[in-house]
């Protein structure tokens, strides 16, 4: 099976499949080894495989790209590579949406982490060097995104970060089922401020509503500190 072999490859009865196409797989090695990931992929609910974009190279040097026509800068990885390892890979089985990560995408965020974590098999393409060849975009991409507005070096930090967004959606992955549904943007709203113990650290309290055992009162406070948390902070999104 291809892959990188640093990650083992799950059978495809997982909730979930994400294929990762990369000229540097080995950036995305640790980021789904451990922690949240690595139990869904443990428990068999996510089946994140890393495949290495030199294995469809277009001669034996391993070459994926080249020139950009017309000059400037910086390298582009070619149609063919790209091509071939989307048509190899979706030959095992279609995919709900072709994901080209990207600062020109549209901004991810958790509708679209939510939208995202519904589907069954997605493939996602890391841009390296200048990006991918906009034959590749036009024909074979369905989705591009973006993780903000600034350049990375590559699109894996971006594919690790989607990845993260969209597996810990899936159920059975948090031990808390209520947990991603209380999470920061899910209601357009930041998370209300959370504590623990001690109650009362170097004469910082606790806020009495929370130590109150009124459960009623918690929830009406936790939706007061969200509201004016996001008014605060982030007003955008109230529109």
């Amino acid at each position: 099976m291809r892959g990188c072999p640093c990650l083992v490859a799950l059978p495809y009865f997982c909730s979930m499949v994400i294929d990762i196409i990369s000229v540097v797989p080995e950036l995305l090695e640790s980021p789904f080894s451990h922690s949240i990931l690595q139990r869904a992929r443990e428990k068999g609910l996510l089946n994140i495989r890393l495949h290495p974009l030199r294995q469809w190279a277009v001669n034996a040097y391993g070459q994926v790209d080249d020139y950009a026509f017309g000059g400037g800068a910086g390298m582009v990885l070619m149609c063919e590579p790209l091509v071939r390892a989307i048509e190899a890979l979706s030959a095992e089985g279609a995919y709900d949406e072709v994901i080209y990560l990207t600062p020109d995408g549209e901004r991810f965020d958790q509708q679209t982490a939510n939208r995202l974590s519904l589907k069954g098999r997605l493939l996602m393409i890391c841009g390296h060097y200048k990006g991918i060849d906009q034959r590749v975009r036009d024909g074979w991409v369905t989705m591009e995104l973006s993780i903000g507005d600034y350049v990375l070096s590559g699109g894996e930090l971006a594919a690790a970060v989607v990845a993260d967004a969209i597996g810990r959606l899936l159920p059975g992955v948090l031990n808390d089922e209520t947990s991603a549904l209380t999470d920061s943007f899910q209601d357009n709203l930041l998370a209300p401020p959370v504590y623990t113990r001690p109650v009362d650290f170097r004469d910082r309290k606790v806020p009495d509503v929370l130590v109150s055992g009124d459960h009623k009162k918690i929830e009406e406070w936790r939706q007061e500190e969200s509201l004016r948390r996001t008014k605060e902070k982030r007003p955008d999104l109230q529109g």
